[in-house]
């Protein structure tokens, strides 16, 4: 998935962390939400200005900043 679209980076905002769609929240946010056992259907019925897509776009974020860390840890 290609998350550039939904993932915006402002240096004044969140301290420069990958928000949603320049909203105020960011996509460590969504994932802390994921980890604490919250489900997809949880999360939109707490932030109805989140979509699906929102919620995939940051799973595929942590993918591949996972994917780029064990690259560069070889």
């Amino acid at each position: 998935m290609d998350y550039s679209q939904i993932l915006t980076i402002e240096p004044g905002k969140r301290g420069g962390r990958p928000c949603i769609r320049g909203m105020r929240i960011t996509a460590y946010d969504v994932l802390a939400y994921l980890a604490s056992g919250m489900t997809h259907q949880e999360i939109l019925a707490d932030f109805p200005y989140l979509t699906e897509e929102d919620i995939l776009a940051c799973l595929a974020y942590a993918a591949q900043r996972e994917r780029a860390t064990l690259t560069v840890q070889r």
